[in-house]
C-alpha cells in the first residue's frame, strides 16, 4: 500500500500578506489559517490583554497575602505543564518579595490527580493561608470544600474542561470556565498562571508594593523559558497568543537567559540551546520532566526548573534523565505486551479493527499507559485507551485519540450508557483519564468502540500524511531550511512544514540500529545530491539495493556537526517508486 499523502489546501484567496513575506511561508502560513502579517507578528505587544473571568478577585486575594505576610502553597500537578507553572508561580511570588511561598505535588500513587481532600490534609500540615492550584482544580469540588471547612483560601488556576458544576474557590482563573471572555481557550496551565502573575504585578505596583518594599518590579517577560516549555509540552493548540508565549521564550533560551535547569535538561538530551527548536521542549525537555511524575515524584523536576546553580540543576537533570531512560524501558516492553494483545485478537488494521481500542494489563506501570495508548494510536490511528490497575476493584485508564474523535466527549457518552461504570473521568480533545470499576472493563471496551463509531465519520480513520506541497529542486538549500525554522514555533495545530515528492535514490546505509541514512536527488537535477535519514525504518525492508526511485515525505532540516551545517531531509515516510 503506497503513502496516503493529503496536500494542504491553503487559503491564499482570503490572505493578505504584504512582499515582507516570501510566496512560500505565505502559502504555509495560509494552510494554517494565518492570512495577514499581523498573524505572523509574534511581538510581546501583540500578546492578548489579561481579560480572564476572575482574575481580579485571584489579584485581590494574593496582594493580601504579601501584604500580611501569609502562607502560600502552591499545588500543582504532575506532569510538565504542573511542574512549569508550579516553578513559576515559586520564582515570580518570590520576586515580588512574598516569603513564605512553597509548592506540593500529589504523588499520582497515593493521592491521584488535583486537589483531592487527602491532599488538603497533607497541604493542611503546612498550615497555609493560601492554595493556588495550578493546572488542576477545576475538578475539585470535595477538595476545596475540605479547604474551606479547614479555613483555608483557595484560588483555582486551570485550563482543563469543567464539569457541569464548579468548585467553591474564593477566585477560578480558567479560560475554559463559563462566561470567560478571554478570546484564547487554549493556553496551557502555565500559560494561565502567567496571566495571573502578569496582573498581580500590576496589581501591587498599583498598590505601591514594590516601592514600599525597595523591590525593582520584575520583567514577567524574564519568565517566559517556563511558559514556552510548559505550554509546548502539554500539547496544547498553538494558536496566534500561544505562538508569541513560545517565540519569545525559546528567544530568551537561545540568548542564554533562561533557567539554569531547562539547559541542563537541553544538555542531558544533546541539545544545542543556541539553535533550540519547539520539538526540542516536546521531545527532550518535557519527557524527561514528565518521568519524574510518571515513576517517582515530579517535585524532583521542579526542583530542577528552580534551581540557582548549573551545578545543581545538572545533579538534578541526571536524576531526571536516569528516570526517563527507565521509563523509556518500561514503555517498550509494555509497548509490546499491547501489540501481542492485539495480536491474540487478531486484529489487523483493516475493517475488522474496532474504531476505538482498549487494552488492560496487571503488570502495567500506571505511570505510563498513557504513552502507551499514545504509541498504539499512531500505529493504528484509532483512539485508544490504556488500563492498568489502581487496586483490587479499581482500574485507572489514560486514553489518546486522532483529530475528529473527541475523547472526553467519547467517555461522557459512555458514562451515560453504562451509569456507575466509570468512578471518576476529564480531560480534552485529544487526551482523557478515567477511573473504572474492574468488573465492568469488558462492557466499557464495547461500549467505547459503539459509542466512537456512532459518533464518527469513517473517513476519521484513515490514516493520512499531510503535507505543503512538493519543493522544486532550487528550493531544497540550507537556506530554505533555516528560513523554515526560523518561521515557526511549529507545533499542536500548527504543524511543522512537511513536503512529498519522488527522488533518486543515491545511496543508503544503516546507522544505529535500525535508522536509514542515505542521498537522494532530484529527478529534475540527478547531480544535486541531498543527505536524508529516516529514523526507526522496518530492516528486513530497508536497505534495498533494488530500489533506485523513492516517495519521501519530509521536512527540511539543518544538519550540524562539530561546526559544519548541511542541508538534510528528516523523512517521516518513505516508499520505493517502480
Amino acid at each position: 500500500m503506497g503513502l496516503n499523502i493529503q496536500r494542504r489546501q491553503p487559503a491564499l484567496d482570503r490572505a493578505s500578506f504584504s512582499d515582507a513575506i516570501p510566496p512560500l511561508l505565505q502559502r504555509i502560513y495560509a494552510a494554517r489559517g494565518a492570512l495577514a502579517d499581523s498573524d505572523c507578528n509574534l511581538s510581546l505587544n501583540k500578546m492578548l490583554p489579561p481579560t480572564c473571568k476572575g482574575l481580579p478577585d485571584a489579584v485581590a486575594r494574593l496582594v493580601s497575602a504579601l501584604e500580611a505576610d501569609e502562607r502560600i502553597l502552591i499545588v500543582g500537578d504532575f506532569d510538565a505543564d504542573g511542574a512549569t507553572s508550579s516553578a513559576l508561580g515559586i520564582k515570580v511570588l518570590r520576586a515580588f518579595g512574598a516569603r513564605q511561598v512553597d509548592f506540593l505535588v500529589p504523588n499520582r500513587f497515593e493521592y491521584g490527580y488535583g486537589l483531592s481532600p487527602e491532599i488538603v490534609a497533607v497541604a493542611a500540615e503546612s498550615k497555609p493561608d493560601l492554595i493556588v492550584t495550578v493546572d488542576n482544580g477545576i475538578s475539585s469540588l470535595a477538595g476545596v470544600d475540605a479547604a474551606n471547612a479547614l479555613g483555608i483560601d483557595v484560588v483555582v488556576t486551570d485550563h482543563h474542561l469543567p464539569g457541569s458544576e464548579l468548585p467553591k474557590a474564593l477566585a477560578i482563573v480558567n479560560p475554559n470556565q463559563p462566561d470567560c471572555p478571554f478570546p484564547s481557550k487554549a493556553l496551557a496551565g502555565v500559560g494561565v498562571m502567567f496571566y495571573l502573575l502578569s496582573a498581580l504585578r500590576a496589581g501591587l505596583a498599583q498598590a505601591g508594593w514594590f516601592e514600599r518594599k525597595g523591590i525593582t518590579p520584575p520583567k514577567m517577560a524574564d519568565f517566559l523559558d517556563l511558559v514556552a516549555l510548559g505550554t509546548v509540552a502539554d500539547v496544547v493548540p498553538l494558536d496566534h497568543n500561544n505562538r508569541i508565549l513560545v517565540h519569545q521564550g525559546i528567544r530568551r533560551i537561545r540568548a542564554g537567559l533562561a533557567s539554569p535547569g531547562i539547559y541542563a535538561l537541553l544538555e542531558a538530551g544533546k541539545r544545542d540551546p543556541h539553535h533550540l527548536q519547539a520539538s526540542d521542549l516536546g521531545f527532550v525537555v518535557g519527557p524527561r520532566l514528565n518521568a519524574a511524575g510518571r515513576l517517582d515524584d515530579m517535585s524532583l523536576g521542579i526542583r530542577c526548573l528552580l534551581a540557582d546553580s548549573g551545578e545543581e540543576a545538572r545533579q538534578l537533570a541526571a536524576d531526571l534523565d536516569r528516570l526517563n531512560r527507565e521509563r523509556r524501558e518500561i514503555e517498550q516492553g509494555m509497548q509490546q505486551e499491547a501489540l501481542s494483545h492485539l495480536e491474540n485478537l487478531q486484529l489487523k488494521v483493516d475493517e475488522t479493527l474496532p474504531l476505538g481500542i482498549t487494552l488492560h494489563d496487571e503488570t502495567w506501570h500506571p505511570g505510563v499507559v498513557g504513552l502507551v495508548a499514545s504509541r498504539i494510536k499512531e500505529r493504528f490511528h484509532r483512539p485508544v485507551i490504556a488500563f492498568a490497575p489502581e487496586d483490587d476493584a479499581v482500574v485507572k485508564g489514560s486514553g489518546r485519540s486522532i483529530p475528529g474523535v473527541h475523547i472526553r466527549d467519547v467517555l461522557d457518552a459512555v458514562d451515560k450508557r453504562c451509569p456507575g461504570a466509570i468512578i471518576k473521568f476529564g480531560g480534552h480533545a485529544m487526551a482523557a483519564g478515567l477511573s473504572l470499576r474492574r468488573d465492568r472493563l469488558a462492557e466499557f471496551g464495547d461500549v467505547f468502540a459503539a459509542v466512537i463509531e456512532d459518533m464518527s465519520d469513517p473517513e476519521l480513520f484513515i490514516a493520512s500524511l499531510v503535507s505543503d506541497g512538493e519543493l522544486a529542486a532550487d528550493d531544497l538549500t540550507e537556506p530554505l531550511a533555516q528560513q523554515l525554522l526560523d518561521a515557526g514555533p511549529w507545533g499542536q495545530h500548527f504543524p511543522e512544514p512537511r513536503f512529498d515528492g519522488d527522488f533518486l535514490l543515491l545511496n543508503q546505509r544503516i546507522v544505529g540500529e535500525k535508522h536509514l541514512k542515505f542521498v537522494v536527488a532530484p529527478l529534475s537535477n540527478p547531480q544535486q545530491a541531498v543527505d536524508a535519514i529516516a529514523f526507526n525504518v522496518d530492516i528486513e525492508q530497508w536497505p534495498n539495493p533494488d530500489v533506485e526511485r523513492v516517495r519521501l515525505y519530509y521536512a527540511l532540516d539543518i544538519n550540524r556537526f562539530r561546526g559544519n551545517t548541511q542541508l538534510q531531509l528528516m523523512v517521516q515516510s518513505l516508499e520505493a517508486v517502480a
